[in-house]
Formats: structure tokens, sequence, C-alpha cells
């Protein structure tokens, strides 16, 4: 048998000593992780990596196989995992730790201390985009579920209907994630003010609670119950079978192994390492119906199949990847919705939020809101993520003078900071469905290393037209009678709003003096995401309509990098029905009636 093997890693790309010593700020204590308890009575099934025990050499015995190898424990992952349990054997990989001890993961005090948490065992890996955009990525069982900032609201009819889902399965989905991780949020002063002056300044009509996508303003669901505790997509593993599931934690699948003795390369297999470097393969039943399935999401996925020999032969040959199957998709078409804030001062302390509510314009825009970012006690010394609410950010010093010195007087300054400065909050514009499109491509082979990632924001015109429209009506919204009375400072003036907005936004891209005064400059540079990036495995380019990879026999990709546009106001809802979805359409369809779902 022909199976495709490792290829030798050139050394990783080193970091410029600015972009170094900007990371090096960003977290100023190491916050607390926690100690797991990955043998909680309600998850038998997850160990650590190293106790797998593997042959070096293809088999295919009970002891060695399996019906289907799930590389990504995040939010489609452990639903897709929870699903196939039912009547199969599955090896679930997940790279990261677990989030259940985690008390950054799981307090929503806590939510920005994991995003300024750059260690190695993070449960999110910092990465930066080459358009000088800040970004992380899940690291941790439960992926982006345990990161995020918990909304939950599903995508639109018209969503489920251009994708081609089957309308019936899709209703049956979300309520199965719904009834087991999803709650109604404990409305905050800051949501209600956002609701009003949404409603005031014409986002209507009002929607109430619900987790439909409707045009006007709503309360959606959240994954944070009434006592601030988050739930994750990890807890849909409570629901599957124990028998047949194992979940490896702290296990990096590094390749695809292939059979390329016939007419198409089949996977029959993956190469992973556990916790200590060691390295052991997991293969598939020799069935024509079992499956490897990538769920690693829209960066950990194109990566993977390209680091295992799937697309563009002369970028694989670059860096010594034989190659499997020459596909030019792969990597490209990546987006992400493009997201601007409006910072809003207070002159007292309001109870942190996170987003609850939301404006769904016809503008082609979404306003969201949240506050709070500063106090957790440890906040004070933290970069706070996707914005942050202190003045003077480091990032509007010039890479070139953020020296050792620059950096320790930036420390010392924010410490005397006043709270005030931490007490404020942002209004969130976020861009639907961007034109601008990017790409994904290697830097090395190790699959340790975030790849090449350009999103291109703004580069469609479009785009810009839209974030200006989107900024006027934020801007609006924050010199609402609301917000001046919740937060007892008087209406500001449009000029002032955006020059604190200025320098509250995290990136590094370098800000101009216009940024007040032209809203198209405001956009660019004041630029950041909120994690909504989508593509690179497109459905029609990399797989078919049912994520089947074109070209492979038994891989597949079931994850928001198969998607064209991300869904609904916030995705992890329909990423989460998706592995649902999903799980159940194969058992339909390998076993009619009998599957039961």
């Amino acid at each position: 048998m022909a199976l495709v093997g490792a290829t030798t890693a050139p050394p990783p790309v080193k970091l410029s000593v600015s972009l170094l010593l900007f990371l090096i700020c960003l977290c100023l204590l190491s916050p607390c992780q926690g100690k797991p308890n990955y043998s909680e009575y309600r998850y038998p099934f997850i160990r650590k990596a190293s106790t797998f025990s593997s042959s070096l050499s293809f088999s295919s015995s009970a002891n060695n196989a399996y019906d289907y190898i799930i590389v990504g424990g995040g939010t489609a992952g452990c639903p897709l995992a929870a699903t196939l349990s039912q009547n199969f054997s599955v090896l679930l990989l997940e790279r990261g730790g677990v989030p259940f001890a985690n008390v950054n993961v799981s307090l929503l005090e806590n939510f920005h201390l994991t995003l300024a948490d750059l260690s190695k065992t993070s449960a999110s890996q910092f990465f930066s985009s080459t358009d000088g955009v800040l970004n992380s990525r899940g690291r941790v069982l439960g992926g982006g579920t345990c990161i995020n900032a918990g909304f939950y609201t599903r995508a639109s009819t018209e969503f489920i209907r251009k994708v081609g889902w089957d309308e019936k399965l899709v209703s049956k989905s979300y309520p199965w994630v719904e009834k087991q991780i999803v709650h109604r949020p404990d409305f905050a002063p800051w949501q209600q003010a956002f609701k009003d002056s949404l409603l005031d300044v014409g986002v209507s009509p009002f929607n109430g609670f619900t987790y439909d996508h409707l045009y006007g303003t709503k309360v959606g669901g959240t994954i944070f119950d009434r006592y601030g505790r988050r739930h994750t997509a990890a807890e849909l593993l409570a629901t599957a079978n124990p028998q047949k599931l194992t979940v490896l934690i702290y296990a990096t699948v590094q390749k695809i192994v292939f059979d390329t003795r016939g007419k198409r390369p089949k996977a029959v297999g993956v190469v992973f390492k556990d916790e200590n470097g060691n390295d052991h393969q997991a293969f598939l039943k020799s069935n024509l119906q079992s499956e490897v399935i990538l769920s690693s999401g829209a960066i950990g996925s194109p990566q993977l199949l390209l680091l295992s020999g799937i697309g563009p032969k002369a970028d694989l040959e670059k860096l010594n990847i034989s190659t499997v199957l020459d596909q030019e998709f792969v990597g490209k078409d990546i987006a992400d919705n493009p997201m601007n804030t409006i910072f809003v001062p207070t002159r007292r302390p309001i109870r942190q939020s996170l987003i609850q509510t939301v404006g769904i314009t016809k503008l082609g825009v979404y306003l969201e809101a949240s506050n709070g970012f500063g106090q957790s006690k440890d906040s004070i010394r933290c970069h706070h993520g996707i914005v942050s609410a202190e003045i003077g950010q480091l990032s509007t010093i010039p890479p070139k003078q953020r020296t050792p010195e620059a950096i320790q007087a930036y420390k010392r300054s924010k410490r005397d900071l006043p709270h005030e400065v931490f007490h404020g909050g942002f209004i969130l514009e976020k861009i639907a469905n961007p034109l601008s499109k990017g790409e994904l491509r290697l830097i090395n082979t190790n699959v340790d290393d975030n790849p090449l990632i350009t999103f291109n924001y703004f580069s469609h015109p479009y785009d810009l037209e839209r974030c200006v429209d989107g900024i006027r009506l934020a801007t609006k919204v924050v010199q609402s009678k609301y917000f001046t009375e919740l937060t007892r400072v008087n209406k500001q003036t449009t000029e002032k709003l955006l020059n604190i907005s200025v320098k509250a936004s995290v990136n590094l891209i370098p800000k101009h003096t216009n940024d007040t005064k032209s809203l198209e400059q405001f956009c660019r540079d004041t630029v950041i995401t909120i994690w909504h990036y989508h593509g690179g495995c497109q459905v029609g380019k990399v797989v078919d309509h049912e994520n089947k990879v074109l070209g492979i026999d038994q891989l597949r990709v079931v994850d928001g990098s198969t998607f064209s546009e991300s869904p609904g106001t916030n995705p992890q809802a329909t990423v989460m029905m998706m592995g649902r979805y999903m799980g159940a359409a194969i058992l339909r369809k390998r076993l009619g009636r009998a599957a039961a779902v």
C-alpha cells in the first residue's frame, strides 16, 4: 500500500522584533488555567493522547481502526462525534485540553483573560493576519465556543436554502443543541440601553427574545447561564455513546494518510503527536463508508489539507510536500467579517455584559454591544482581546519605537490608569457577507505554527461603503438619550467619539491624522475581528454538497471553512447545528430509518 507520509519541516519563520515585543506586552500575567478534570463522570471516554496505543504500520483490525476519525473537537466536531457515536466507532482528536475546570473559559467575568493568555497551553491560539489584525483560534475541546462572547442566534432561512440543507433536519438539529447548552440571557443594563437606542434610531421592529434571524432589533440566546458560567460544545459530548467514542486531548494531527494505489486517493487514517511529542497513527476500518472528517475550523482544515498534500501543486513543492491532489482552491476565498467599534465612556461602573442584543439592518451591517471588559481584578494588567478600553495603547506607538523601554513604560502607565477608563463599553459594527476575499498559505510544515493568512479587509468598495453607513448609525446609537442617561456622560460629538475610538481599538495598522475626518479612513485604520472568519474549503470548489472532498475518497470537511458567508449575525449556533445535522445525515444515508435521528 502506498501511504503518503511525513515531510521534513524547515525551520519556523521568526517573528519580527517589533511584533515579538508587541506580543510580549499583550499579557502581563499568567492567568490561572485550573486543573483539568477530563475524567468527569459524564465524559469517561476522554483521555490524554499519550495513552493511545497504535501500530506504526497500516492496520484495519478492530482494536486499531475506527468507522470515523474526526480531526478537531471544536464547535462542529463535538456534536458530530456525539451523533456518529450512536451507531459507529468514533475517534475524536483534539489538539488542546479540556475546558471544564478552566476558570478563564468557564466564567463570563474572565472572558478577556483567556484571549490575553499567549502561553502554549492557552485555550486560545493567537495569530495576526498580514492585514495587521489580531485574532484568536480555539485550542481546546469545544473550540471557539470556549473563547467567544457567547451569543447564540440562528442563520437566516435564506442561508439554509442557499447551502442546500434539508430544512426539516435543520429544524430538528438546532433544538438538539439549544436544549443542552443554550440559555435566555439575564438582561443587563447596558443591553437595555442599547436595545432602546437601536429602536430610537430606527432599527425596528423590536422582535423580542428569539433565536431567529429577523430584520430589526432582537435579544438572542447565550451559552452563559444566569450564574455567568459558560456552556460549550464540549458538553454536547455528554449525549454520546460512551462505548463507541474515544476522545483524545492534546492530540495534534500532523497529516492525513492516504492510499494512492487506486484511480483516486482515499483517506485511510491520520498521523498525530501526543502531549509528549511522540507520534501515533490511527486508521479507518477497511470499509468504503468509513471516513476521516476534518472539523478543525476555517484555519485548521485548509492548513491540514495542504500539509497532507491536497492543494496547489506549485505551493506544495516549495515546501517539499508530496502532492496527493493538485487542488487550486484549498485556502482560497477565505474571508473575515470586518468589525469596527465605537467606544462609549461612562462615569460609573456598569455590570459587565457580553453580546445579548443585535440590530439587524437592511444596510448590510449588524450592530451589537458589550461592556465591562475591565471589571475582573486582573484585567487592568491584560490586553483585552478584540478591543481594549484603555487610552494610549501600545499599538499607537510606531513599530520601530516599540523598544523594551517603551514596553516597560506602557506597563507602568497602564497600572496607573484610573479605573473609570475600564468602565466603558463598545458598540460593535460588523459587515454582513463581506465581498472582500483573501487566502491562506503555509509558511512551513509545522502544524503548530499558524499559516500565513490575508483577509484583504475592505478591498471591495462595497464593504467600505457599508462600514461608513454602519459607523454613522453606531454613533447615533451612542448619542441616544438612553446611553447618556445610563453612562452619565454628556452627549459627545461624532469627532470626539471617533477620536477616543481610534485609541481604544487595538491592531497593528498605522493610524492617520484624518481618522476622525474621513469615515473611510477610520474604517480602514480601526478594523478588528469578531472571529467570524470562514472559507478556504468552499462547497463546489474543495468539497461537494455533502461536504466530501472533491477528488478524494473517504474524506470530508465539516466546519465553517466550507461556507462562502458567515451564517446569521454570529455563526456558532449554525456551526454546532451543522455538526449535528451532518452526523444525522450520514447516519440516515448509511442506516435509513434504523438511524433513529
